[in-house]
């Protein structure tokens, strides 16, 4: 990966490997402010958690590196002594980066993570920054395993990856922390105990990318898709609400670098918000800890700025964009106060909001443990045909909300055998016929038991009855759960846990599942190996894999995963894991449509379908953005098509949508932006 190299000079601590062979670890719970703030309890039944921290016996190791000053050696760190490191040159010359650690480990093992301390001695110095992690079994070919940009601070920093045989582990260090000139102290590297070669046939978990906080809410830029992440006030915790956000910006199909930022300018701390992505692109995001504020990112200047405070304040509250481009808000107890948190609704274009009081609250609760407080967080909406707005869940109760005049409701029954399913997914996976699958959830929102049940819900004009279809289960119970819709219909679940324990990793499920609407059957894929249950997201990529990162951001405590992984479905793939040959989109007639145009396409080769899906954003297993409309191809000559866009806004949402065309073996491409401008 070509980097814009810097000259510095670069300390390390201590270089770590740890384990994780499936022996029980205590657990950090969080602080107390954090135990107030959520009102969490610790969990309730035994459980099995993979160690991660643990380092392997680093006897007869060596180290090498590129530069080294006076004692400041490498094998230092390996001493198990904080107070020595190894040091870069730093005079005569100061030794320019990058600069390169690597470890012999002097036999095989299997690694799944490293950590790394920075210098212990009160001096910032020599932080590392963005970074590269790669293995070896021969000390000449080496493979990436990870990147990104680390915290800068003293605390340990790690980088896991998916478990894979090695003998030698370098670090590359491509930026220094704060450009103050690079160093370290400690580094261990994890056991991942005994390697069983992931199957072929059932995709793939690629590179880690390293954040410098706990990504809890993300949002995928239209044209660049470069992917936004926040956490909150801190990169680690949340609570003081300090009006600031802690965000990083990755570029995932250009330098695949990480740059952090902190947002000061809008006064908003942004952390458990509602999100949306309006008819230009924008993510618009509303309360969380700073309850009334509302934020605009705008990915064309890579700015953040203030839009109209919301009339109700709000946290953990879900937003929709309406067919008329105006965003819809309801619930949101967590913040800003208990109940009577009724919708509203922002004009992008005026920079206003309106109260909508004939869209009460009410009627969408849940009937959690802890009251309140919790019955109305992140409601599943689904924004649709003459600016009304699908309240699918998470209350077993489904709703329909108006927003013209001073909006309606029209209660429209139960999601059929379901229970309240709090934390649950739902996911609008065919627009056009208006079908949404609901996957998981649990009665409440911790300490019960999460259901594995899937429905199948099947919505026709505002305010009519949904048909409601009980699907075959999931092979897994999950709250804290993610789904993603993919280009070819099916749809990706990962992570959660059988019973909610909010910052804690308890009960997990590494299994992803697919859900392939042909057959109704859900699929079992390879086994991932960081835990991803609260705080977590999953967002569809523009080159069809899906990015699944964060959980935690509870300060200390052992759930904090700083970090997000690339999951390669296996439509990608051939039968050996390799890469298949993907179709080519290398014209389109228009890029800016309204419903109703037609475009013509040319690809490389032939194609079978194509469909859009509308960029998304996610944060507490919301993303209301995501729907995925098929498009039936007319032939327009050798390796060209036409496609018309549905002529309705309800279901063609204003904004930008994804693009891909399929071929026969139903390899997706490289996504097309598209807009759709707004009526």
């Amino acid at each position: 990966m070509p980097r814009p190299w810097m000259s510095s000079v670069l300390l390390f601590a201590s270089l770590l490997v740890r384990l994780t062979d499936g022996r029980v670890r205590p657990l950090v719970p969080p602080p107390p402010d954090i135990i107030a703030a959520e009102g969490i309890t610790p969990p309730i039944e035994p459980f099995a958690v993979p160690i991660i921290g643990a380092a392997l016996p680093r006897n007869g190791w060596t180290a090498t590196a590129d530069s080294v000053q006076d004692v400041n050696v490498p094998s230092n760190v390996l001493d198990g002594n904080t107070a020595t490191m190894w040091h870069t040159e730093w005079t005569p010359v100061n030794a320019p980066l990058p600069h390169t650690i690597t470890i012999d480990m002097n036999a095989m093992n299997v690694l799944d993570g490293i950590t790394y301390l920075p210098r212990q001695d009160g001096s910032s110095n020599g932080n590392i920054g963005e970074h590269e992690v790669y293995i070896s079994v021969d000390g000449t070919t080496f493979t990436l395993v990870a990147y990104g940009t680390w915290l800068d601070d003293n605390t340990e920093k790690s980088s896991d990856f998916e478990p894979i045989p090695a003998r030698y582990i370098r670090i590359v260090a491509l930026t220094e922390a704060g450009n103050r000139g690079p160093c370290g102290t400690e580094i261990n590297v994890s056991n991942g105990g005994g390697y069983i070669p992931p199957p072929n046939g059932l995709g793939k978990w690629g590179p880690t990318i390293d954040f410098p906080l706990v990504p809890v809410a993300a949002s995928i830029q239209p044209f660049t898709g470069k992917v936004v992440v926040w956490s909150s006030w801190s990169a680690r915790t949340f609570s003081a609400n300090l009006g600031q956000t802690v965000t990083a910006l990755y570029d995932h199909l250009g330098s695949k670098t990480v740059t952090q930022r902190i947002v000061t300018n809008t006064g908003h701390d942004m952390f458990c918000p509602g999100i949306s992505l309006d008819a230009n692109g924008r993510t618009l995001v509303t309360g969380g800890d700073t309850s009334q504020k509302a934020s605009i990112y705008t990915p064309s200047t890579d700015s953040w700025s203030s839009a109209a405070n919301m009339n109700i304040p709000r946290g953990y509250q879900a937003s929709a964009t309406c067919s008329d481009g105006r965003i819809f808000t309801i619930g949101g107890s967590w913040s800003g106060g208990l109940g009577g948190k009724n919708g509203e609704i922002y004009d992008p274009k005026a920079n206003t909001w309106s109260l909508l009081p004939g869209c009460p609250v009410a009627p969408m609760l849940t009937n959690d443990a802890q009251g309140i407080w919790r019955q109305d967080n992140h409601g599943w909406l689904f924004g649709w045909k003459d600016g009304s707005v699908f309240q699918a869940g998470p209350s077993i109760a489904m709703n329909w909300y108006g927003t013209g005049g001073s909006g309606s409701q029209n209660g429209v029954g139960s999601r059929a055998s379901d229970g309240d399913s709090m934390c649950g997914n739902a996911v609008m996976f065919d627009a056009v016929a208006g079908k949404i699958l609901t996957v998981g959830g649990s009665p409440d929102y911790q300490n019960a038991g999460a259901t594995n049940a899937a429905h199948l819900i099947t919505i026709g004009n505002p305010g009519s009855t949904p048909q409601v279809t009980t699907l075959n289960s999931m092979a897994y119970p999950r709250i804290f759960h993610n789904s993603v819709v993919l280009p070819d219909g099916t749809v990706f679940t990962s992570g959660g846990q059988s019973i909610g324990n909010p910052f804690y990793d308890t009960n997990l499920e590494f299994t992803p599942e697919l859900w392939n609407p042909a057959t109704n059957k859900f699929t079992q894929l390879v086994p991932n190996s960081t835990p991803r249950v609260y705080h977590s997201f999953a967002l569809l990529m523009q080159d069809a894999t899906v990015m699944s990162g964060g959980g935690g951001l509870c300060d200390t405590c052992s759930a904090n995963h700083f970090d997000a992984q690339i999951y390669t479905p296996q439509y990608l793939l051939n039968a050996d894991g390799s890469p298949a040959t993907r179709p080519v989109i290398t014209f389109a007639s228009a890029n800016t449509v309204v419903p109703g145009n037609t475009i013509t396409l040319n690809t490389n080769t032939a194609v079978t379908s194509m469909s859009l899906i509308r960029y998304g954003s996610a944060t507490h297993t919301v993303n209301t953005d995501q729907r995925r409309i098929p498009l039936p191809l007319t032939s327009a000559g050798t390796n060209s098509y036409k496609v018309t866009i549905p002529n309705d806004y309800g279901i063609a949402l204003p904004g930008f949508w994804m693009l891909f065309a399929m071929n026969g073996n139903g390899v997706p491409s490289m996504a097309v932006s598209i807009k759709i401008n707004g009526p």
